[in-house]
């Protein structure tokens, strides 16, 4: 089991996988905007044998959109066209009995058709979509645009990342130390491992909100997100994924 505490070290060492490597990735340009969501809203999403994971009193919702770099099968080399691609994900934090903390994620936009339907057959819920990164050299922002096929959801979001700021505060760590996620595949809840050193973070300045993703998904926030941070990228690894005692 993979089992993280928060209380002796601010950034939990990243656990080794267990099992052979399954998928090599880079997630780069990384923004994380969250809202604090109440605990009972949480548990309605999580797969049988998770609980939300609570911080200061509350559950958290996350926007995060990243670029995805590299990605490829096993150890072997990045997939050409496809293993490049644009996500923004809505997701929320899950906690087994034994500690272990991992997502769920609700939600994930991404332009790329083939590696949606390959998601989506093994019950992550993908959504294809024109997912757009941008930057601006006029005001240095950067963020994330989604438009879902046949009128679907669309969400506008961007940020000025306050690079000489590091964020290293426990919610930041909360939020953002994670080594797996759970999902619900053929009546069961698995949990899928992964590991990567500690995100880089910084806090960022919010310029541009226009999300309509979160709402979507069946979540109701109000006002701007109580934290925004930006990353420049971590490469990750996942492993075998496991299954929930029942």
């Amino acid at each position: 089991m993979n089992t993280q505490s928060y209380s002796s070290d601010p950034w939990p060492e990243a656990p080794a996988l267990a099992g052979p490597v399954i998928m090599d990735q880079r997630w780069t340009d990384a923004l994380f905007l969250h809202w604090r969501l109440p605990e009972a809203t949480a548990a309605a999403f999580m797969p049988p044998g998770v609980v939300p994971d609570v911080y200061d009193g509350s559950s958290w919702v996350g926007l995060i959109g990243f670029r995805m770099r590299q990605a490829g099968l096993g150890r072997g080399p990045a997939v050409p066209f496809f293993g490049d691609f644009n996500e923004v994900n809505v997701r929320l934090y899950s906690r087994e009995p034994d500690g272990t903390r991992g997502v769920v994620f609700l939600s994930l936009d991404a332009n790329r058709l083939a590696v949606v339907l390959a998601a989506r057959a093994a019950g992550i819920p993908y959504v294809w979509s024109r997912t757009a990164y941008a930057a601006s050299t006029a005001d240095q922002s950067m963020g994330y645009s989604v438009r879902r096929f046949r009128g679907g959801a669309r969400s506008r979001f961007a940020a000025v990342p306050e690079l000489e700021s590091v964020a290293a505060d426990p919610l930041a760590v909360h939020l953002t130390a994670r080594f797996g996620l759970h999902t619900r595949f053929r009546g069961r809840t698995l949990y899928v491992p992964n590991t990567h050193s500690a995100w880089p973070l910084h806090q960022a300045a919010l310029t541009r909100l226009d999300d309509g993703l979160v709402h979507a998904a069946g979540i109701k926030v109000a006002g701007p997100p109580e934290s925004v941070l930006f990353s420049p990228g971590v490469r990750t690894q996942f492993g075998r994924p496991r299954v929930l005692d029942a």
